[in-house]
């Protein structure tokens, strides 16, 4: 089966201040997706799914998927709080998303092969998208996936913190932990993260690899989150009803732990561009500026 892209473009933006998958990231009013999209669709991808909140889906269609569907198949699945499995509900006041694995899960009637998945609002280069297809179109075993890791310095922000997973590996190569640091700070040659608030901090590899979310997975991975997700919400969400979330590098460490799968390192030293933050928006435009200049991406990406 061909390898579908799975786009995770759900997140509300709450650090950036707005909806950040719908900002115009050049003069052409492209945003991040496009380039994401368009380098998908030159690495092989023929089919996109885009995992957004069902009530942005009129705004989602004209801002971006209307030019991205002529060029691709391109589907839409909707995360939704009620979208659990049977004999689980809501539980009381929790308005909070369940989290990036429940994203894919919920893309899961659209997954008809192998998959990739990507977050919408992280520029990563085209190189991550050739290695992600070559993986997923080459025969597997089935139960090895495969992560584009990012050197850490490549990664940062100079206006706060950022989310990272921090990676482990064996000497083959392949994924040992994902260590998840929700406030990780430069400057890039000394990066550091706490669990503190700010209190304290404590340093960090510069060329440690890093997961963004650039995952290329089995189709059987389905049935790990499915097993996964009733485990969470049997376990984890009465202890924090409100904000539990179901991370997907949760699930593959468990599945590392259990000796089920295994994960390949794919690494690259593309830079990372984001907007984390609205004052991340500038740099972006501009590095997206010098790559247009340097002749590796049109002025107009759908002409």
């Amino acid at each position: 089966m061909e390898p579908v892209l799975v786009i995770m473009a759900a997140g509300m933006g709450s650090r950036f201040g707005g909806l950040k998958q719908m900002t115009a990231v050049d003069d052409a009013d492209q945003v991040i997706l496009d380039y994401s999209a368009y380098d998908a669709i030159r690495a092989g991808f023929r089919k996109i799914v885009c995992v957004i909140k069902r009530e942005l889906e009129a705004d989602f269609r004209a801002r971006v998927g209307d030019r991205i569907a002529p060029h691709c198949e391109l589907r839409y699945a909707f995360q939704e709080l009620t979208d659990l499995p049977e004999g689980f509900a809501v539980p009381a006041g929790r308005e909070k998303p369940w989290g990036t694995a429940h994203a894919v899960r919920a893309a899961r009637q659209e997954i008809d092969g192998p998959f990739a998945v990507i977050n919408a609002d992280d520029f990563y280069g085209r190189g991550a998208f050739e290695a992600l297809y070559r993986f997923l179109a080459a025969d597997g075993d089935g139960h090895t996936h495969a992560l584009v890791a990012y050197k850490l310095k490549n990664t940062l922000t100079e206006n706060g913190t950022v989310a990272r997973g921090v990676c482990t590996a064996d000497a083959a190569g392949h994924l040992l932990t994902v260590t998840e640091h929700t406030a990780i700070q430069g400057p890039a040659a000394s990066p550091s993260f706490t669990e503190d608030g700010g209190a304290t901090w404590s340093s960090l590899d510069p060329d440690a690899p890093v997961s963004l979310n650039t995952w290329g997975f089995r189709q059987g991975f389905l049935d790990e989150i499915e097993a996964r997700l009733t485990s969470f919400l049997e376990n984890d969400v009465p202890k924090n009803p409100a904000k539990a979330e179901f991370f997907l590098p949760g699930v593959v460490n468990a599945a590392l732990a259990a000796g089920t799968d295994r994960v390949k390192l794919l690494h690259t030293d593309d830079v990372w561009h984001g907007v984390t933050y609205r004052d991340d928006l500038p740099a972006l435009r501009q590095a997206l500026a010098d790559m247009r200049a340097a002749g590796l991406y049109p002025e107009r990406l759908w002409d």
